[in-house]
């Protein structure tokens, strides 16, 4: 995956874009709270569909209560269920945690594993949950994460013009340098939670204005 795959890579705006982001987010980071790899991953995996707040109040407890994948293997999966109860979709993350855990546990020598290969062999995890792992829990620049206010500001910015987020990938993997790919996902949920939000885009306070093509499509 590394090259684009409609000619973005001629994208003149593209640089100004990084520039801008830089300046306004150069700070960004995951909302998520995290000590180590381990910790990353089970928040990820309960991230999906809920908030990063919401994460951040369960996990506390949670990884006081396990701290490890071998602990959470250990653990009744009722146990786990309620201990995630207030996350939406709680039962099917609670399996997932729990087969992921134990997978780790088992084949990985209670280590999270490094490649992407073998992240998305874990249950609940996807390629999205894997570049994520990889870039702020390792510091491996894999991929870009496009979740959806990645893919929605790609496609206003011009940036790409895909729906599917492994073609949008492509597509800002092959338009900003590698060492910028991981905090570059970071800064766009940045901005696509603060301005360029779904409901509506507040051009009028956004300071890449000016760089946007204005392509809005609310998608």
């Amino acid at each position: 995956m590394n090259k684009s795959s409609n000619s973005l890579s001629e994208a003149p705006h593209a640089r100004q874009i990084l520039q801008a982001l830089k300046k306004h987010h150069g700070k960004a980071e995951t909302a998520l709270a995290w000590d180590n790899p381990w910790q990353l991953l089970v928040a990820v995996i309960l991230s999906a569909q809920c908030t990063d707040e919401r994460v951040n109040l369960v996990t506390p407890p949670l990884f006081a209560k396990w701290p490890g994948p071998g602990d959470l293997a250990a653990a009744d999966l009722e146990d786990l269920r309620a201990a995630i109860a207030s996350v939406n979709f709680y039962n099917n993350k609670a399996k997932h945690i729990h087969a992921a855990a134990t997978l780790i546990a088992e084949k990985h020598g209670g280590e999270v594993p490094q490649t992407m290969e073998e992240l998305v062999e874990l249950p609940g995890v996807a390629r999205k949950s894997a570049n994520c792992v990889l870039g702020t829990g390792f510091g491996m620049a894999v991929g870009v994460v496009v979740d959806t206010h990645v893919g929605r500001l790609a496609r206003r910015m011009g940036l790409s013009e895909h729906k599917d987020p492994v073609k949008v990938e492509k597509d800002l993997m092959a338009l900003f340098p590698k060492k910028q790919w991981v905090w570059l996902s970071h800064a766009l949920i940045d901005h696509g939670r603060a301005v360029c939000t779904s409901r509506k885009a507040k051009c009028e306070e956004c300071p890449l204005e000016s760089l946007c093509p204005k392509l809005i499509d609310n998608s």
